[in-house]
């Protein structure tokens, strides 16, 4: 059985991207927010609470070129 990890903040979304966590879909039926939905992995919450413990070092550069890659897929008609 397959469990998934979703959230709704880009921010973390775009760390685990970074991290190398698996993006499965961004989930856009909610007409004001996405929810990004990642396949449920061994350490994901531990990233998870890293981001909001302001633990997490990552090089810069990745970091903004995901985000700018998952705004690009939130704006795009697919």
């Amino acid at each position: 059985m397959n469990q998934y990890f979703s959230t709704y903040d880009l921010g973390l979304a775009t760390v685990l991207v970074t991290l190398g966590y698996k993006l499965l879909e961004l989930d856009k039926t909610n007409s004001k927010k996405v929810r990004f939905v990642f396949r449920e992995e061994k350490g994901i919450n531990q990233a998870m609470l890293d981001y909001w413990n302001d633990e997490i070092k990552l090089p810069a550069q990745t970091l903004f070129n995901n985000q700018k890659m998952l705004k690009n897929r939130i704006y795009s008609d697919a």
